[in-house]
């Protein structure tokens, strides 16, 4: 075998034969060079790093595919930074291979040189995306957006179609109920903060998540988990830091900070456990929050089955002020709050729903309104407005939704 040195122990032995001639033997040793069994151990080396190579080629043409996907769909910055990782690791990988074998192929350097190509196109596309975004910013005339807390318009003149973020943060489809969005009056450093909560029933609450940002909610890596006492329904808002809610036994509002989880409570006396919105039980304290503050929606006995707009005392958790509206709960598919004005919803067909009703708290003026709005799926549970971005937070069969909501200026 080539490069193998072969010592062979030759014994001599001298004699005289019987007409006098010299006779010579040779010993030869009984063991040989295991030259068969070399054989096999380089065939088996050869077969694994064959294997390996193999392993390492299935691996690169996965890594393709989802690069060609990227070159024809929307992709975020962090799709970016994760291929770069895995190239990183698979780089890694094929070096020690290399290193293992103590020898170069050349698959090992097509593997290299594969590697390198898909870097380089992994920032160009990066740099495309960049370069896109800078011309249309350029190309595209600045819209018009009335900034945070201001209430200079007549109202709400449009909805936006439906923008489906994804499904819920626990990726469960019996979490057909829920909320989601973002604080209303955010604490400096919390201005990007999102919560969720998920769950099958409404007569329970189930636990709940919060993101750092908008990034983190995709991921589904919240920085707090956490669960509320008595708590019911899913008609639930973050404001200044606190997160409020339907508790029961007896139906009362819950509050409770987020940064101690420390609950305190409040009962409505003439909030009534009788009446909730058309598609959806439990829903007896919905609250809301806008420009001019904090707000719970409910109804009574007394305003038989009528919406109330309560306005709450964020310091001492209590109602302030009261207006009885015309509309009957139950007629009402949903409500939210938008510069101190009610805007109620009520079912179109499958697809649309429609704001027709507005109740202004600071004159009592009653609207008829027709402002559609299409849905993502039939039923929602939840609906509400932020102020912070003017933006309709929906929570629709387990999956984010929103909206941006266009006034009139005029």
């Amino acid at each position: 075998l080539k490069n193998c040195l072969i010592l062979l122990l030759v014994v001599f032995h001298q004699s005289v034969g019987e007409s006098g001639q010299c006779v010579c033997e040779v010993f030869l040793p009984d063991t040989s060079f295991p030259a068969d069994r070399v054989e096999s151990v380089q065939e088996d080396s050869k077969d694994f790093f064959e294997g390996k190579l193999k392993d390492y080629l299935n691996e690169l043409s996965d890594l393709t595919e989802r690069l060609d996907s990227l070159q024809n769909t929307r992709y975020l910055k962090l799709d970016f930074e994760l291929l770069r990782i895995e190239l990183r690791e698979f780089e890694s990988l094929v070096n020690q291979l290399h290193l293992s074998f103590n020898s170069s192929s050349p698959m090992i350097e097509s593997l290299y040189t594969e590697i390198q190509n898909m870097t380089s196109t992994v920032n160009l596309l990066e740099s495309y995306d960049k370069s896109n975004l800078e011309l249309i910013r350029k190309i595209i005339p600045p819209c018009f957006f009335l900034s945070s807390g201001n209430c200079n318009h007549t109202g709400i003149l449009s909805i936006s179609k439906p923008k489906v973020v994804q499904v819920n943060g626990d990726l469960s489809s019996t979490y057909v109920y829920g909320c989601w969005g973002k604080d209303s009056k955010p604490d400096p450093g919390y201005e990007s903060m999102y919560f969720y909560g998920g769950y099958s029933s409404t007569n329970y609450g189930n636990y709940y998540q919060l993101y750092s940002d908008y990034e983190k909610l995709i991921l589904r890596s919240y920085f707090k988990r956490y669960s509320l006492s008595y708590d019911e329904g899913n008609n639930h808002i973050v404001r200044g830091n606190a997160m409020y809610y339907q508790a029961y036994s007896p139906l009362r509002m819950g509050k409770v900070n987020l940064t101690s989880l420390q609950s305190e409570y409040r009962v409505i006396t003439e909030a009534s456990e009788r009446f909730s919105y058309s598609f959806i039980n439990d829903q007896h304290l919905d609250f809301a929050a806008d420009e001019k503050g904090l707000w719970v929606i409910y109804a009574s006995e007394q305003s038989n089955g009528k919406l109330i707009v309560g306005k709450i005392n964020e310091n001492f958790l209590d109602i302030e002020e009261r207006h009885t509206t015309s509309v009957f709960k139950v007629h009402a598919t949903n409500a939210f709050m938008a510069c101190g004005v009610l805007y109620v919803t009520r079912s179109v067909d499958l697809t649309t729903d429609e704001i027709f009703y507005a109740y202004d708290t600071e004159t009592s003026e009653e609207k008829n309104l027709n402002v559609p709005f299409q849905k993502f799926r039939d039923q929602y549970s939840y609906l509400d407005y932020n102020p912070t971005d003017q933006k309709l937070y929906m929570y629709n069969s387990g999956y984010y939704v929103s909206y941006d909501v266009r006034f009139n200026k005029e």
